[in-house]
């Protein structure tokens, strides 16, 4: 039995949460000091062929500042990493964020602008033929694209995106 009079023993033990609470406290602000760090995630843009679908976070983009021309060309002409297949004639669909829609948005071929902005969080290019010969040169086995978001001459953000031939 113990000598401490009535109550005293829980006083000790409320001292040891509220450590332990002080303790969570601190926890959750370091690691929100942490997050706070790290840069905000870019707009999302997704590309779709049939069943199969990629998306990826920007390869350049400034929190919506303007990139120049020149600077959205260079970010146009980085590989992408990840590939998605896309049979001969199969519909190219492309989604992106809305605020990426609201200040429009282009379709690029190899670092080549190849459609004017569009305003939409989708559109489907219907059996378009990516692959297709080309002034007497082979199809290509592979395409890099890229979503550029662009308002008149600002150009905003890049996502981009490795087609592999599927019939190749």
């Amino acid at each position: 039995m113990t000598s401490l009079p009535r109550g005293s023993a829980a006083t000790g033990h409320g001292l040891a949460r509220r450590r332990r609470a002080v303790a969570a406290v601190g926890a959750v602000s370091a690691g929100l000091l942490v997050l706070s760090a790290c840069d905000a995630p870019t707009p999302m843009a997704t590309v779709t062929v049939g069943k199969s679908s990629k998306s990826a976070e920007a390869v350049c983009y400034e929190d919506g500042k303007n990139l120049g021309r020149e600077e959205a060309t260079k970010c146009a002409l980085k590989k992408a990493s990840d590939s998605i297949k896309v049979p001969q004639g199969e519909t190219l669909r492309i989604g992106v964020d809305p605020e990426v829609a609201d200040k429009g948005w282009s379709l690029w071929i190899n670092g080549q602008q190849v459609t004017p902005a569009y305003k939409k969080t989708y559109y489907a290019f219907q059996g378009v033929d990516l692959f297709a010969d080309q002034q007497g040169q082979a199809a290509p086995k592979t395409l890099y694209i890229s979503i550029v978001q662009q308002s008149g001459s600002q150009f905003q953000g890049v996502w981009n995106f490795k087609l592999e031939n599927a019939d190749a």
